[in-house]
């Protein structure tokens, strides 16, 4: 999965329309493999990232969980953390 699109599920405060904008875009660009549509193509870009983030919505509105809310400062830490030890393996992969 393409790591700039995180899990918007179950934290608090609840994901914004922004975040859920931003997720819909990164997979239409990895989708279209274009960060930038041409002006021919913007439209239909546009277009697929609006159905995509209401349709994201619409399913973390429906979205069911017993677990508590994630803390985002919490998560981000160990995102740092997980990227850390990737980029240690790295160094050891091509340093050996």
């Amino acid at each position: 999965m393409c790591r700039n699109i995180r899990v918007l599920h179950n934290f608090e405060p609840a994901t914004t329309d922004e975040e859920v904008r931003e997720a819909a875009l990164q997979f239409v660009r990895k989708v279209s493999g274009s960060t930038h549509p041409s002006r021919a193509n913007t439209a239909a870009f546009e277009r697929a990232i609006d159905e995509i983030a209401l349709a994201t919505r619409r399913m973390l509105d429906e979205l069911v969980t017993n677990a508590p809310p994630k803390n985002r400062e919490a998560e981000a830490l160990k995102g740092r953390e997980r990227h850390e030890k990737r980029m240690e393996r790295e160094v050891r992969i091509r340093t050996s």
